[in-house]
């Protein structure tokens, strides 16, 4: 079995770690105003990835954005004291953009709309960075596909854009279940089915995972990994134990 990761959430909004409730931004808890000190704790406990949203790239808030573009810089320069790495999502709507955070040290960059209404971006993003630094995001409320950080949606063919961007050589794909995602509920390792035929792709499951069998059932249903975000926050899930628990598993 290929490496199972787990991958911790920062979402970052005006410079502060945040999580929101199936992504409403008017729902939202402060869990902390120092993200670099999330991100140091995340990593002392073993992880070896973050996952980092700029929520206020994701809304089109620009001058918001930069704080959280600050964030990110500080975030990096422990990821790379530790010998981690950090993949960033949110707002990313071009080229340049992508080339930016790369350049600044990101290992991989998390597209969604740019994705969407421009799968050929996608495509020559993987030509010039490679498979492994460009993902693509699937974030799904009640199945349609949500775009400009869930705030529109966008009736696609989601099996024949997928393929299509697969066939270009995409291969991580971060797949979400928005009215999941904040709520403690448990996750949907279900939803990925459709997507598990095609062999070529890394799906890595995110939205309401909390509970030690949600991490289980993703390993068993053959995924990459999964995101972890307000459960690590609240308590619900211990990170140094789990990250124990999944290499004690091989």
């Amino acid at each position: 079995m290929e490496d199972f990761t787990i991958f911790p959430a920062i979402d970052l909004r005006g410079g502060k770690v945040v999580r929101l409730e199936e992504g409403d931004p008017s729902r939202q808890t402060v869990f902390s105003n120092d993200p670099a000190e999330v991100a140091d704790r995340f990593l002392k406990a073993g992880a070896r990835w973050l996952h980092v949203i700029n929520l206020d790239g994701a809304f089109g808030d620009t001058q918001q954005a930069r704080q959280n573009e600050r964030a990110i810089a500080r975030i990096l320069e422990i990821t790379s004291s530790l010998e981690a790495h950090i993949q960033v999502g949110g707002g990313l709507r071009t080229i340049g953009a992508i080339r930016d955070l790369l350049d600044l040290g990101v290992q991989r960059v998390i597209l969604g709309t740019l994705a969407v209404e421009q799968p050929q971006a996608v495509a020559d993003a993987i030509r010039q960075w490679g498979a492994d630094r460009i993902a693509v995001s699937v974030d799904l409320r009640a199945g349609i596909m949500q775009t400009h950080g869930w705030q529109k949606s966008a009736l696609l063919p989601l099996e024949e854009w997928l393929q299509g961007l697969a066939d270009e050589g995409l291969r991580w794909v971060m797949i979400t279940d928005v009215e999941r995602d904040g709520m403690l509920s448990g996750a949907n390792p279900q939803m990925a089915d459709w997507l598990k035929a095609d062999s070529r792709l890394r799906l890595v499951l995110a939205g309401g995972v909390s509970r030690k069998a949600d991490i289980q059932a993703a390993r068993t249903a053959g995924l990459a990994g999964v995101i972890i975000g307000r459960a690590l926050y609240t308590g619900e899930l211990n990170l140094s134990e789990l990250l124990r628990e999944v290499s004690d598993a091989g």
